[in-house]
């Protein structure tokens, strides 16, 4: 949403169109660049933090962001909202809130990392304490967008402004009718599907080939779009249960207009759907290739970050496995529970941890333990996975299962064999590089050569 990007109307080449930029979207992207593919990207839910080289389907129409010389030009921090005088706004490092005298009226929550405090939506209360309004901000400091709501609290209008304040973008959720001003002229569009297979053409994309990860809007927006030649493709990365999902048999059963095949991610998701009699010649399996930033070099140091002092049996692990030093580390202060782990020759502690600091600890670590109950901080085992550290970590506070190795997850209560199991780990560096071909494997790694033989790139 960040600019109207200029897009050369090609004869070929790829659109990647995303309903959010989850990790999965992000997963997919990185995939591409790294195959040397060439292609567009576009999100439909548009955060306001998207990176450059990701159009939003609705930021498209509002302008370039970067060139508005009144903005801030960065995100804004949480205590240059503007409010009344007298008005107060309380925060820490997770949200904040607008207090008149004891009354809330607002709430304000970040983007990730949350502890930069960076502003993303401030929710806006009436009397009754409900959510009436919601303004959403950029990465460039500015208001983008409003939400409005009912008295049940339900969404009932999206507004979208250029650079300018001007109202660019009315989104009704009531009717599913949306008002686009573009190019002096005012289009109205009956359904969502309708407004994105008209940026597709705007951005001079319906040439290219749609790849999509969602059987929501993208899959009905590439069947909204005119056969071209191309075959568009779905990928999936969810379970499959007990049937083959609906509009994934449209695809299946050529009752597509354009998307003729699946690429799945996940192993089990793969076979559940051949089982189910997808198939094969048009459901592949299909990874992702990561940007790995460095080899795991059989270190005994040990990562873990938390913003909560309630890391399972930390002392114990400890206390069991004298060799490894355990690097503990909080974006916050922490409390006197966890610091006094520090009485431990091979516990360091980095309360209100630098950036910088965390950089070299996940240069420095060759292990990762998820042990930390309450929310994950700094995307820890997504950055531990691109590190090539060993993650091991405790069925109750796994963050991200998605980069653990089934044979590296333990019960809380089995503490005392994941610490022998590391400890062997250790004594035999190869059951290392073993445990990290499994935590790949079970991440679905690819590379550039399955890309260029599956997808003919």
């Amino acid at each position: 949403m960040d600019r109207a990007v200029e897009v050369t109307h090609t004869a070929d080449g790829i659109t990647l169109l995303f309903d959010t930029f989850s990790g999965e979207s992000k997963n997919l992207l990185e995939s591409f660049k790294n195959a040397g593919a060439a292609f567009h990207a576009a999100v439909i839910e548009d955060d306001g933090f998207l990176p450059d080289d990701v159009m939003s389907v609705y930021g498209f129409f509002l302008g370039d962001y970067r060139k508005a010389d009144s903005l801030p030009g960065k995100p804004l921090y949480f205590n240059q909202i503007q409010i009344p005088d007298y008005w107060r706004i309380e925060g820490d490092n997770s949200s904040a809130k607008v207090m008149d005298r004891t009354r809330e009226r607002a709430r304000i929550f970040f983007t990730e990392p949350t502890h930069r405090r960076q502003v993303k939506i401030v929710d806006w209360l009436d009397d009754a304490g409900q959510v009436r309004l919601s303004e959403h901000y950029n990465r460039y400091g500015a208001i983008f967008c409003h939400t409005v709501f009912n008295k049940k609290g339900q969404k009932a209008l999206r507004k979208f402004f250029d650079v300018t304040g001007r109202e660019m973008i009315v989104e009704n959720f009531v009717t599913g009718d949306i008002l686009v001003r573009w190019q002096d002229k005012d289009w109205i569009f009956r359904s969502k599907t309708d407004f994105i297979a008209f940026f597709i053409r705007c951005a001079g994309l319906e040439d290219t080939a749609v790849y999509f990860n969602s059987l929501s809007y993208p899959f009905f927006a590439s069947q909204a779009l005119a056969p071209n030649g191309f075959r568009d493709a779905l990928f999936w990365h969810e379970p499959v249960g007990d049937e083959i999902p609906g509009n994934m048999q449209i695809i299946l059963h050529d009752q597509g207009t354009r998307a003729k095949r699946v690429f799945v991610s996940r192993r089990e998701s793969y076979d559940r759907l051949i089982a189910l009699g997808a198939p094969s010649d048009k459901v592949k399996q299909l990874g992702y290739i990561y940007s790995f930033v460095r080899e795991n070099k059989h270190r005994p140091h040990i990562l873990v970050c938390t913003n909560s002092e309630n890391v399972g049996h930390l002392t114990e692990l400890a206390s069991l496995m004298p060799q490894m030093h355990f690097h503990v580390a909080a974006i916050t202060e922490m409390s006197s529970k966890l610091m006094s782990a520090g009485q431990y020759d091979n516990v360091s502690l980095y309360p209100n941890v630098k950036m910088s600091v965390l950089d070299s600890l996940f240069e420095k670590c060759d292990f990762y333990l998820d042990i930390n109950h309450e929310g994950e901080i700094v995307d820890a085992v997504h950055r531990a996975f691109l590190n090539n550290m060993l993650i091991v970590g405790y069925e109750e506070t796994m963050h991200n299962a998605y980069y653990t190795a089934d044979t590296n997850t333990f019960k809380e209560s089995e503490y005392a064999d994941m610490a022998e199991a590391l400890n062997l780990t250790l004594a035999m560096p190869h059951l290392i590089d073993e445990a990290l071909a499994m935590q790949k494997k079970a991440a679905v790694a690819a590379d550039a050569t399955d890309y260029m033989e599956i997808l003919h790139l």
